[in-house]
């Protein structure tokens, strides 16, 4: 874990509130396993503020990629960061996803959920030997649905499901998620599952995990104050006990999680 001082080489408004912000952090960039986080000062709040916590949606190359959505004064503040600044960014942070999958890797992202997924994706797809992966992406309607572009330039299979019916599948993203898992228990095929979204999806794929025996990897979203375990403020209940998202997660075991 590193406190850098990060140049910011872009920062994209993509729509809906939605944002990609690209950092020069070639120390961090060589560390970061897809499913860690990185802990943000924003330089527009007082020095008191509280850092912000992001997944990571990709590194590579020494920079650092987050995606994030503006939902309140943190993130309304980092939208006026600029290319060129410097920002102070603490990280890796956090217990990420198995970077080894033998079988059919299935992952399901709802909202900005997604961004922890495609940094996995993208290791998939590079590791020589293992299936390439597929992505299951979910949201309420068509401007909720994100990097659908980058994960198809990566070669993974998308599909797509909108609450509203907008884009894709009509329906919940665990619909075209069953139509596949039934299909595999028919061919007697394996797979595991990597998710991070909203909580009822969540639990949703964590059920379907345990219930077919199947391993699941579940990235929770909690919220974070200190990033590093000292505060408890991130609990997440596990049949270990109370853990902490900000160290033993935010990636646990679907077995292991206690809804």
């Amino acid at each position: 874990m590193t406190d850098e001082k990060c140049k910011v080489v872009s920062h994209d408004d993509i729509g809906a509130g939605y944002r990609y912000l690209v950092l020069e952090a070639p120390r961090m960039a060589a560390e970061l396993e897809p499913g860690q986080f990185v802990h943000v000062r924003v330089p527009a709040l007082e020095p008191s503020a509280l850092r912000r916590p992001f997944s990571v949606f990709d590194a590579d190359d020494g920079c650092v990629t987050v995606l994030y959505k503006t939902v309140g004064r943190g993130t309304a503040a980092l939208n006026a960061v600029r290319p060129g600044d410097t920002i102070s960014v603490l990280g890796p942070l956090g217990h990420g996803f198995p970077m080894k999958c033998e079988v059919e890797a299935l992952l399901v992202g709802g909202g900005y959920g997604v961004a922890p997924l495609h940094f996995l994706a993208r290791r998939f797809v590079a590791a020589a030997g293992l299936p390439r992966p597929r992505l299951f992406i979910g949201g309420r309607t068509a401007a909720d649905l994100l990097a659908v572009d980058r994960f198809r330039q990566l070669g993974v299979e998308v599909t797509v499901a909108t609450n509203d019916g907008s884009a894709g599948v009509k329906g919940l993203v665990t619909d075209p998620l069953d139509d596949l898992l039934a299909d595999f228990r028919r061919h007697g095929t394996r797979f595991e599952l990597f998710a991070c979204g909203p909580d009822p999806m969540l639990h949703a794929v964590a059920l379907r995990a345990t219930g077919t025996g199947s391993k699941g990897w579940i990235s929770m979203d909690r919220h974070m104050i200190c990033g590093v375990g000292a505060c408890y403020a991130c609990i997440q209940r596990t049949v270990r006990g109370n853990s902490r998202c900000c160290i033993e997660g935010p990636v646990f075991a679907a077995e292991d999680l206690v809804w």
